[in-house]
């Protein structure tokens, strides 16, 4: 079966990732890591999330993927050792004096090469699948034809991006960040610099910006299984737990839908529409067909307007009444949908809402407010609620 990979920018996203349906994850640690501004993981972190996911019969890959510079090898060979200490059960690296030093000091990881590498084509994958690498991240510019042409002529194992932001230019090859903000996007410091919005020229009021639409690759889950990708990996480790928990439960079930033989248009739509309020950013397959085009692209402004669907979290079920944290504004006489992690959906109206001490209100609208609904349904903790749409 193929594997759902998940983003996860700390523990509790991990373990939400894990609950709702991901096979595996892949985390930073404090070094060496391309997203500097997320969390990430301490050693004793990430020994905790190997053994939550080994509990489960599932992996935890860690990023060791930065452009290396010379001040940036001081401790690289101790942090290597305490990732096979701490059981981690791959690496994903882009510079390959990583797998030198793995090599030369007998450390036992298995090597995932990074999209930061731009692999385009079976020859490269050849080449690194000689230095050991047992799993190669395609580029995102890759498309289906040229996919399978890499499975097929080379045999190695075969990572696809499936959703999420796409980078303007090659993964790896931008500079942009380092130029316009001295910040390092191949070190860990991209700023993002493919998202501003800029003034076209000093006579126009117009603005212009070169950002990509995201990546969704939802309706060809069937062809990627069916070309042999060995895993579909999702972008996000900055992402909320709530982002999390949509996303892989929504590819979880057409992933399942497909390989029980009910994946259908009913479902995929229905599963796009939660896929799109989740982003609130345009989606398009990107190269997955071939050749972009400028539907790909925003190029004269866009609009990204954050909703509030995520209502709350449930932490529990006391003496019939659900107990949940609250993430945004809600009201008596709301419909909404609580969600939970084996996949169950039950939808209600909030005809009662009670605060922590049972006394009634009539909305819920400071974040993090303990809040009681009565209701005869034990959901299991980490289940959510969300509006109905």
């Amino acid at each position: 079966m193929i594997e759902l990979l998940s983003p996860a920018g700390d523990l509790e996203k991990l373990k939400i990732a894990f609950l709702y349906g991901a096979d595996a994850c892949y985390i930073g640690g404090r070094d060496y890591s391309l997203r500097a501004n997320a969390k990430n993981f301490s050693i004793e972190e990430i020994e905790e999330a190997c053994k939550f996911a080994h509990s489960l019969n599932k992996k935890v890959y860690v990023t060791v993927n930065i452009v290396f510079h010379n001040e940036d090898l001081e401790g690289l060979t101790d942090y290597l050792k305490k990732l096979e200490e701490a059981g981690v059960d791959a690496i994903i690296v882009s510079d390959p004096l990583v797998i030198d030093v793995l090599n030369e000091n007998s450390i036992n990881l298995e090597v995932h090469l990074s999209t930061q590498n731009s692999t385009t084509n079976s020859e490269s994958v050849k080449y690194w699948m000689n230095k050991g690498v047992k799993r190669v991240v395609l580029a995102r510019e890759v498309c289906a034809k040229e996919i399978k042409e890499i499975i097929d002529s080379t045999g190695c194992d075969v990572e696809v991006f499936l959703h999420g932001a796409m980078c303007t230019c090659y993964s790896g090859r931008c500079v942009l960040s380092n130029f316009f903000t001295n910040r390092d996007s191949n070190r860990g410091g991209c700023a993002q610099v493919c998202r501003f919005v800029f003034d076209l020229d000093k006579d126009r009021d117009t603005k212009y910006s070169i950002a990509t639409k995201d990546l969704n690759l939802s309706e060809y889950i069937p062809n990627l299984i069916d070309i042999g990708v060995k895993s579909i990996k999702i972008e996000g480790r900055m992402r909320s737990s709530y982002y999390i928990a949509t996303v892989i439960s929504c590819y979880r079930k057409l992933i399942d839908a497909y390989y029980n033989n009910s994946f259908n248009e009913e479902l995929l739509k229905e599963m796009q529409k939660r896929l799109f309020r989740v982003a609130n950013r345009e989606s398009t397959s990107q190269y997955y067909k071939g050749n972009t085009s400028s539907d790909d692209q925003y190029y004269m402004g866009r609009e990204e307007v954050s909703n509030q669907d995520f209502l709350g979290l449930i932490t529990g079920y006391n003496d019939g009444y659900v107990v949940l944290e609250e993430r945004n504004y809600f009201k008596k006489g709301d419909n909404v949908v609580i969600f939970t992690p084996n996949g169950d959906e039950y939808e209600f109206c909030l005809d009662h809402i009670y605060d922590e001490d049972l006394n009634e209100i009539e909305a819920a609208n400071h974040p993090k407010q303990v809040i009681k609904i009565k209701c005869d349904t034990v959901f299991p903790e980490n289940s959510m609620m969300r509006v109905k749409f």
